[in-house]
């Protein structure tokens, strides 16, 4: 998947010169590329991790790492409000010019961080009975996983405290930093579990030290870089009263709602493998071929929506309504290039099955779900672009609004679809929750905007 990702990164170069002719473009495209390109990284982690679990001489080994990512990833999921609660604000006062709001945002997001961190650990032994529960691995593999869980638990708090800090970074228009953060941590990350394993000698225990020593040294970076980029900022925070969250209401109400949509999302997923497990291995593996696909698409969309959470965030600081308005649509039209792109390359989907398995079996019966491939970049690709819009105008309700409605959708579509079409039924469901999410995000700014609420920032 690394070399689609760059394959299809080289695509979108061709678009990049079109756009930096534009002054509006380039600011979205120096916020975009960087999230991309840390986006891309992300997979690394996974397939070191696999490949040194994979030569420990057991596959229980693969499948432990395997479900103690999952595990975390679960768990991290639902915290995804802050980084983008605190990149939305951050935006806000960037443009606004309050550096002292800004300082504020700096010091409560990575406090609440810490704090969440700390229940987290003090929880962990019911939320790891939870989570296996939930994913319901054999005996052998629920072993290990408790051991890679316990001693990953001790990365959760710098993973937490630097998605705050990444998002304070975006909010102040510097997506490169946040991109050398992901970038870094993942290099760490591998150093780390290949030393821990093959030098020290640890085995298996070595992957999850090695995992949770780079995430504390990518934490370490991160706050040299804050501190070395943002020196003014960093000197205001006031550590001590910081703690009190006095004044933090607005900043709590909108990542209440992003934390129950993102809440919303997970379960929509969990429904979606559960589902299609049931259909039997084969479906399942199909299933999971082509999420994989949505989730390379994924990765180059966000980094449309992080320009959006951004650079919308600066204009309506500013209260410059004007060119928010321009933002958005200039967002909307790079947005519709990148699907463009997927579109074409996954209506011959053949290729990038073959990438991901050997099992002709798999791909034959994948490529039966072909036209499902073509469909998910214009299905999702509103829902992506719109989430960073309302992230950066913190309207943060009318994301809950647009998730949970589609989240009754999804299961009503699903039920009501005729069962003759089998695992279809799965994905007319899910595609038509991506594009519910997108129409109703629409509808709902195009509201705002007739009421004048978008007229001053808030």
């Amino acid at each position: 998947m690394i070399s689609n990702d760059l394959y299809l990164l080289c695509l979108l170069f061709s678009l990049y010169d079109t756009g930096m002719k534009n002054g509006m473009n380039r600011e979205i495209l120096r916020i975009a590329l960087p999230a991309i390109v840390a986006n891309i990284t992300v997979p690394l982690l996974g397939l070191v991790d696999t490949a040194i679990a994979g030569h420990l001489g057991d596959k229980i080994f693969i499948g432990a790492v395997a479900v103690g990512a999952m595990m975390f990833n679960l768990v991290y999921w639902n915290f995804g409000f802050l980084r983008m609660s605190t990149s939305g604000m951050t935006a806000q006062t960037y443009g606004s010019g309050d550096v002292k709001e800004s300082a504020k945002l700096l010091g409560e997001s990575t406090a609440l961080a810490a704090v969440i961190s700390a229940v987290i650990i003090a929880l962990q032994w019911p939320i790891r009975l939870l989570l296996l529960w939930i994913i319901g691995p054999s005996p052998e593999v629920t072993s290990l996983a408790i051991t890679y869980f316990t001693i990953c638990i001790w990365g959760v708090p710098p993973v937490l405290v630097m998605m705050a800090l990444k998002g304070w970074l975006l909010g102040m228009q510097d997506s490169q930093s946040a991109m050398w953060i992901s970038i870094l941590t993942n290099v760490f990350n591998i150093v780390a579990s290949l030393i821990c394993v093959y030098l020290l000698k640890m085995g298996f225990v070595g992957i999850a030290v090695g995992t949770a020593a780079g995430e504390w040294l990518g934490l370490l970076y991160a706050a040299v870089t804050v501190r070395r980029k943002f020196p003014r900022l960093a000197s205001m925070v006031d550590w001590r009263h910081v703690w009190r969250f006095r004044g933090a209401g607005r900043y709590f109400k909108v990542s209440r709602d992003i934390f129950i949509r993102s809440f919303l999302l997970m379960t929509v997923s969990l429904a979606f493998v559960s589902i299609g497990a049931r259909s039997g291995d084969l479906i399942l593996a199909v299933n999971a071929l082509i999420l994989q696909l949505f989730t390379l698409y994924s990765h180059f969309m966000d980094g449309i929506a992080f320009a959006g959470e951004a650079v919308v965030g600066k204009y309506y600081g500013m209260g410059d309504k004007q060119r928010m308005r321009r933002c958005v649509r200039l967002l909307f039209l790079w947005g519709a290039g990148v699907a463009a792109v997927f579109t074409l390359v996954y209506s011959f989907p053949r290729l990038a099955f073959w990438l991901l398995t050997d099992q002709q079996s798999v791909i034959d019966a994948a490529m039966d779900y072909r036209v499902w491939c073509a469909l998910i970049p214009a299905a999702g690709m509103a829902a992506f672009v719109w989430d960073g819009v309302f992230i950066s105008l913190t309207r943060s309700m009318g994301m809950l609004i647009s998730a949970s409605i589609s989240w009754v959708l999804f299961f009503v579509i699903y039920w009501m679809t005729p069962v003759e079409w089998g695992n279809n039924r799965l994905w007319v469901a899910y595609l038509s929750f991506l594009a519910l999410r997108g129409i109703i995000q629409t509808i709902l700014y195009s509201g705002y905007l007739r009421s004048g609420a978008l007229d001053i920032a808030r």
